[in-house]
């Protein structure tokens, strides 16, 4: 099914179940490209930091726990690749930033107000939080090209496919969960419109708020927000042991 491409199936010597545990980083957390280049979750499946991309660096979520870092979110995805002698800082402001060796700083991710904490959970989600210690941006609200075990993508979330497996900036296609409780697969830049759709899974009389779901076990489905599903697009039941 042309759906599936958007996902990974990564061989690990991980149990791939949806943990809660979680790393905080605190007010004045840095990292840099060499050196001390990622926050690790406490199973040490993801990490968020620098990976290698080309000749330079990127930052963003990848699975850690396996030899080839293995991307699933990239921060400014299409900007150019980063040299090594930045630092990725969570300011005494609140900021998630990279500063450079001058002092310019650029966002890593917007948030309407100052950020207190940041977790990096053993599910894949990168969390921010305010200093009433409510959520104020998640990664797995603000996907890229790929969607991890336990994760929804929420009615209006779409994902873009990378360029390549190498190159994380955005690809030609992009795969929607529509208002309208279709999941539809487009070229990227067109309209949200049938004629321009190279798939569908003719959903759309299903209701509102639905959402694509991925299980631990790689059952993909379609479920209402009332938990009934209305679409099975994959069966599952794969081993949950080593394999994501």
């Amino acid at each position: 099914m042309v759906a599936i491409l958007f996902f990974l199936l990564l061989s690990t010597n991980f149990l791939a179940t949806n943990q809660q545990g979680q790393l905080n980083m605190s007010l004045g957390s840095s990292l840099t490209p060499i050196g001390n280049s990622f926050w690790l979750s406490p199973s040490g499946l993801y990490a968020f930091g620098f990976y290698q991309q080309g000749n330079g660096f990127s930052a963003g979520i990848f699975v850690a726990g396996i030899p080839q870092k293995t991307v699933v979110w990239t921060a400014n995805r299409n900007n150019p690749p980063i040299q090594g002698n930045v630092t990725l800082l969570l300011t005494g402001g609140g900021r998630l930033v990279l500063q450079s060796a001058d002092g310019q700083e650029t966002s890593i991710v917007n948030t309407h107000e100052p950020v207190a904490k940041a977790s990096m959970f053993d599910s894949g989600n990168f969390i921010l939080y305010n200093s009433d210690q409510e959520i104020i941006w998640q990664s797995f609200r603000n996907p890229t090209n790929t969607i991890v075990l336990g994760q929804s993508l929420l009615a209006g979330e779409e994902l873009f496919s990378s360029v390549s497996v190498t190159n994380q900036s955005t690809g030609i296609f992009r795969l929607k969960m529509q208002n309208d409780g279709n999941l539809v697969q487009y070229p990227k830049d067109t309209p949200d419109e049938a004629a321009y759709s190279y798939y569908s899974s003719f959903t759309d009389d299903r209701g509102e708020n639905v959402s694509l779901n991925l299980d631990v076990d790689g059952y993909l489905y379609l479920v209402h927000s009332t938990g009934f599903i209305i679409k099975d697009l994959t069966p599952g039941g794969y081993s949950t042991e080593g394999t994501i």
